[in-house]
């Protein structure tokens, strides 16, 4: 099992935001960004962040799926 980030990638779109937007508005580094893109981990801090500036919750953003 792992984490995907395709729900945040498709809030993005809908809200009209970039990635580049997303990490200067959330505060977090254009790094952190990356391993997000590529379904790393990172720090629940980053994804509190996150759903913060998109004011969505974090189920919105994550999700648990299987390899």
């Amino acid at each position: 099992m792992r984490l995907s980030y395709n729900k945040l990638w498709k809030l993005l779109i809908d809200k009209g935001m970039n990635k580049r937007a997303l990490s200067e508005q959330a505060d977090i580094s254009n790094t952190t960004v990356a391993k997000l893109g590529k379904g790393e981990n990172v720090n629940t801090d980053v994804l509190l962040k996150i759903c913060k500036t998109l004011e969505c919750d974090i189920s919105d953003i994550v999700e648990i799926v299987d390899k």
